[in-house]
């Protein structure tokens, strides 16, 4: 190892101590005041107005810029939008850049997460079950209602992120959601958050973190059951070409992220 590189990363330790301190104290503080929003604003859209504002607060205070690239690719209407998953902060980023309108889909065991089950509920989240296929039967017909009253969604497809860069298997429920509603979707990629936020608990790094928003994929002529998988691939293969990562599905187990027991669990569980 480079004495030179050790020496440099060791003097940067307290500036990223600080740092992460900075972050910490930020994310409360600003966490806390839309909290107070979010319990007393009467209406979803006025909450979702008030969630996005706090995040676009927190990503400038803490020196992470958001740029959004094609916004204009968003529909006016009503549709899907999917997103590779890279860290912990991309809900956070999605809220700051995408309109009021849109909801997430969130597995069922965030809704009994202290305040965070409290806060996505009043942002009118949508919860599935991952682990009972009954209630996760009827899980899918809510958010298939929801959406066919015009709800726009969005969805992180992976259902999960692994630690080493790389785009894992998509489930299919967001692209059976918008087959059957008759909606468009829209890929979209998410850059800089695993360096931000690394999944690994490392102390977090300011810097830019990017948002770029692919063109609309419609559903093909088809029934639900044909056309969802179709446009699974097609999305997919859109967010593969433009995010430039290895995809873990079709390498062998070298690509794979490693084969802890953690990682095993966290692969089980997911969508």
């Amino acid at each position: 190892m480079n004495p030179l590189a050790t020496l440099r990363a060791l003097a940067l330790v307290p500036a990223r101590l600080v740092y992460a301190l900075w972050t910490v104290l930020v994310f409360v503080g600003v966490g806390l005041t839309a909290l107070l929003l979010l319990a007393v604003l009467p209406d979803v859209a006025r909450r979702r107005a008030a969630a996005r504002a706090a995040a676009r607060t927190f990503l400038r205070l803490v020196a992470m810029p958001l740029t959004v690239r094609f916004p204009e690719h968003i529909p006016p209407g009503q549709c899907v939008v999917v997103c590779n998953h890279a860290s912990y902060l991309d809900g956070i980023v999605l809220t700051a850049a995408l309109p009021p309108r849109f909801g997430f889909v969130i597995k069922r065991e965030m809704a009994a997460v202290p305040l965070a089950g409290a806060v996505l509920r009043r942002l009118g989240s949508e919860f599935v079950e991952r682990f009972n296929r009954q209630r996760g039967a009827a899980d899918a017909r809510r958010v298939l209602r929801n959406a066919s009253n015009g709800h726009s969604l969005v969805f992180f497809p992976e259902g999960t992120f692994a630690r080493t860069p790389g785009l894992l298997k998509f489930h299919t429920g967001a692209f059976a959601t918008a087959a059957r509603a008759g909606c468009p979707v829209v890929p979209a990629v998410v850059r800089g958050t695993r360096r931000a936020l690394a999944p690994s608990g490392a102390l977090p790094l300011p810097g830019p973190l990017e948002l770029q928003i692919l063109a609309p994929l419609a559903p093909v002529p088809a029934a639900p059951d044909k056309a969802a998988p179709e446009l699974r691939d097609r999305a997919r293969a859109a967010i593969l070409a433009a995010l430039g990562e290895p995809d873990l599905t079709c390498c062998g187990d070298t690509a794979r992220p490693p084969d802890t027991a953690r990682a095993r669990s966290a692969r089980a569980s997911r969508l």
